[in-house]
This record gives C-alpha cells, structure tokens and sequence, in this order.
C-alpha cells in the first residue's frame, strides 16, 4: 500500500487518507480488496453512518415517491397509455444517464487531493471494496438532493402533465439500476440474462475497467463502443472472480472468530 512515500493504513478511516496518494491513486484504487467488510470511511460516528446504507432501503424509499409522481400526471387527466409511454420513456433515458455517469463522472481521473478524495466517496470506494455491501447502492439522502436538479430539468423539457410520469420512470430505472447493481455483486442468478449481466459487471472490475459501464443493460456500450471484447475472456474473468471472492470469503466465514 506504498505510494509516492505515503502507506495508506487500511485500519483507519479512508477518506481523508486517500487523497495523499495523488497521481497513484488511479492505480491504488483499481486493486480490489475483496472482504465481505467494508473499511472505516470516517472518524465521526455520524460522517460514517451516512455512507452506510442497506440494499432495500432504495425500493422501500423511492417507490412510493415514483408511484406519487406518476399518480400527479394521472390527476392532471393524462391517459394510462400515455403514462406507461413516459414511464417507460424516463426508464429508457435513465440507462444513457446511467452510463454517462458511470463512464465520464465515476470514472473521472484524478491526481489531486481533494479530486481524489471526492473520486473516492463518489465512486472509487466501490471499485477498491467491491463487495462492500453497505456502501454499494447511494444514500437516499444524497439521492434527494440530486433529485432537485433533475425535476427541474424534466419540467423544462416536457408539459405540466407529462413531466411527473416521465420523472417517475426516470427515478424507477434509478431504483432498477440500483437494486441490480447490488444483485450482480451478491446475487447468485441461475437464469441466462442475469448471469450474463453479472458476468459482465464483473469484467469491468476484474479485467477491463475503461469498458462496460452499462449496469442494467449493454445497450449504450454497444451504441458508444466501449464494450468489452470477447465472450472468452468474460469466462476468464469469471474464473478470476471465484478465485478473487468466493474461496476468500468462504475462508472468511469459516475461521474462527
């Protein structure tokens, strides 16, 4: 954990640590620690509770407030059909704004200290502690701070009736993309598509971590060309993943305590 003449000291809160490493970050941050345990981000007890949240806190919170923005637009006189169609439509704009956070926001490069740092609580946490649990999917409390901005901007581009359906979808793809995130890290999917999917995302931690920021779907990989290359090296990849997560853990849960 040696960088520029700075050790990072995984035993004690992260966050205000990272930004030390400067132009080694980039390369610190992409080698994975796999731990069911995620690390201590900071030293204040409240600081850190914020940055932990459970997997089905986001369909608990979120849903009902998609259901509210959709039964606006249905007040307001719009027909089912044309409320499924800007539902569906806020799911679909959802998955480019997805991927273009992903690829241009979460995988920003960095070399400064507060760059790094902020990289670090935004995204790169989850790519040097993978199968932290607590801190895969984001805090509702950021989440409704960001909604704000993205109302606004819906209101902008649609009329007064549609935009609430239409923002409902785009808020239920959000609750999509978070609830699968957490699904093809610590689910086991027996199906054809998931396992595909998960096999993907884990390409994009493992293997090829400039390729494949589509979580919910390839789509926007295959439009913009940053899809992974080949179905043989997704099995490699699969492979590596058992050996990097599965026989560690299983150690983990089987030493004594």
């Amino acid at each position: 954990m040696v960088a520029q003449n700075f050790v990072v000291d995984l035993n004690k809160a992260l966050v205000f640590q990272v930004g030390h490493l400067g132009e080694a970050y980039e390369e610190w941050v992409h080698q994975p620690i796999v731990s069911k345990e995620g690390p201590r981000f900071f030293q204040n007890e409240v600081l850190e509770f914020l940055t932990l949240t459970v997997w089905w806190a986001i369909p608990v919170i979120w849903l009902p407030v998609v259901c509210w923005f959709v039964y606006n637009s249905v007040k307001m006189g719009l027909s089912c059909p044309h409320i499924a169609l800007m539902v569906v439509l806020g799911i679909f704009v959802w998955t480019l704004l997805e991927y273009t956070l992903h690829r241009f926001l979460f995988h920003i490069k960095t070399k400064t200290y507060w760059g790094n740092t902020m990289h670090y609580l935004l995204h790169g946490c989850h790519h040097k502690h993978p199968m932290d649990g607590l801190r895969l999917v984001f805090p509702p409390a950021a989440t409704a701070i960001l909604l704000f901005p993205f109302w606004n901007t819906v209101k902008l581009f649609s009329t007064p009736s549609t935009a609430p359906a239409l923002f409902g979808g785009g808020l239920l793809g959000y609750v999509i993309y978070d609830c699968t995130h957490y699904y093809l890290h610590h689910g086991q999917p027996r199906t054809e598509v998931p396992r595909n999917l998960k096999k993907y995302h884990l390409n994009h931690h493992f293997r090829i971590q400039d390729k494949g920021f589509g979580i919910t779907s390839k789509l926007w990989d295959k439009v913009f060309g940053t899809l992974p290359s080949s179905k043989a090296d997704a099995k490699s990849i699969w492979w590596k993943y058992c050996l990097l997560v599965y026989i560690p853990l299983c150690c983990d849960s089987t030493s004594p305590k």
